[in-house]
């Protein structure tokens, strides 16, 4: 799940299970629940082109994205008519339009504080694309240097993992409680039977589940 595999997966168009044509529902349903403060810096890892971007941006936050893929940046902005300022960092390429914000870099490598700057996460796409053990890495170099008060969502998806190999990955709710101890905490907002509205070949049963997060 390096590098190469990803930017191969997008030339190729092999995004599904991740890339959705509108905005999460789950997102809509559960965000108000986060209750991030208007204009709070939103992390989003792995974001792809999701037009959930915009629909975060809708809300008042600056909006964080951050990406390995070249093309997905170049198409999130093209298909949104917008012409993005760009700069460069440590932490990547940096283009800028407006509240929204994505980095062409690699999440794992974001500079300290650029994250301590970030009040809430929006995490649909990254914990689930993940193997277990780049799962933990994850969590010690993002989450782990996220500020106090951080709040947050994530979605997971769930089915028999000997089914299907990942991306993505089934994460089940005694992992996400595992993992996401003090500093942090996870309370289960949502399980729904997804396998209808969010079909993954080769599976033979499927839910979607929504946590709220927040870091002590």
């Amino acid at each position: 799940m390096e590098t190469p595999f990803w930017l191969d997966r997008w030339q190729q168009g092999l995004t599904t299970g991740f890339h959705l044509r509108d905005v999460n529902p789950q997102l809509k349903r559960h965000w108000p629940r986060i209750a991030a403060p208007s204009g709070s810096r939103v992390l989003v890892p792995l974001c792809g082109k999701t037009l959930d971007l915009h629909w975060l941006a809708a809300q008042g936050h600056r909006v964080l994205g951050v990406e390995l893929s070249p093309l997905a940046v170049a198409q999130f902005f093209s298909e949104a008519g917008l012409s993005p300022r760009q700069h460069s960092s440590s932490s990547g390429e940096h283009y800028v339009a407006g509240p929204i914000e994505i980095i062409l870099g690699n999440a794992f490598t974001l500079e300290a504080e650029l994250l301590a700057g970030c009040e809430a996460i929006y995490d649909r796409a990254a914990l689930i694309a993940l193997p277990p053990d780049l799962r933990t890495r994850y969590l010690e170099t993002v989450y782990g240097r996220l500020p106090p008060g951080c709040r947050g969502l994530l979605i997971t998806l769930e089915y028999p993992q000997a089914e299907r190999a990942g991306p993505p990955f089934s994460v089940e709710q005694a992992e996400v409680e595992s993992r996401f101890v003090a500093p942090w905490s996870s309370t289960l907002l949502d399980r729904h039977d997804a396998f209808v509205d969010e079909p993954l070949q080769g599976v033979s049963a499927l839910a979607m589940a929504s946590y709220a997060l927040r870091r002590d």
